[in-house]
């Protein structure tokens, strides 16, 4: 399905130039929006449409963009891009709806495979990454250390604090990291993320 459009908003318009010439050179339909008030504007005339947004920005900040989305009922699958160190605002707006966190500086091939997983939510009725279920099942697996640390890492902590946190060494914390991710076939932190957000709070 390609009949959809990429809504790009960012406050800088560098951000924004830079983002939409990438995506009309690979082929997709853009719009460009310098702030969520105006994005959100038009939204619910949108039709079939992804959203790129910035975290953080000056009127509203990408998680309030995309809570208000979910109160006007627009269904927009949305990937927000962080700066370093903005797991937790990243974890907070995949739990207000978006599919997807990209951290800068923002790889061309990442965003452009984003864009098209976030598409394909656009079908009728996609499936699930996995069903939860699935997902608990995995997690039975996991040991009482690694739930520890998945449950730390999926909220935004880096190694260091979990490390002080579970009075354990730094390079412990990525050992049980890599444990977690081969565990619950997680690719990378955002699907992990997605996947905690699936089955719920582990017990």
């Amino acid at each position: 399905m390609d009949d959809y459009v990429v809504h790009v908003v960012d406050d800088e318009e560098p951000v924004r130039k830079s983002l939409a010439f990438l995506l009309t050179m690979t082929g997709f339909t853009v719009r460009v929006h310098d702030s969520a008030t105006s994005f959100l504007q038009v939204a619910k005339n949108c039709g079939n449409a992804c959203l790129v947004t910035d975290l953080r920005m000056p009127d509203l900040d990408g998680v309030e963009l995309l809570r208000k989305l979910k109160e006007t009922g627009a269904s927009i699958p949305a990937i927000v891009i962080t700066g370093h160190g903005d797991v937790p605002m990243a974890v907070a707006a995949m739990k207000a709806g978006a599919v997807d966190f990209i951290e800068k500086p923002v790889e061309d091939e990442v965003l452009i495979e984003a864009i098209k997983r976030a598409a394909s939510q656009l079908e009728v009725h996609v499936a699930p990454v996995e069903d939860a279920a699935t997902l608990r099942a995995r997690a039975e697996t996991l040991s009482d250390r690694e739930r520890q640390v998945m449950t730390a890492v999926v909220a935004g902590l880096p190694n260091k604090t979990i490390a002080h946190d579970l009075g354990i060494s730094p390079r412990t914390v990525e050992v049980h990291r890599a444990n977690i991710m081969s565990k619950m076939q997680a690719r990378n932190l955002p699907e992990l993320v997605r996947m905690s957000i699936a089955m719920g709070p582990l017990d």
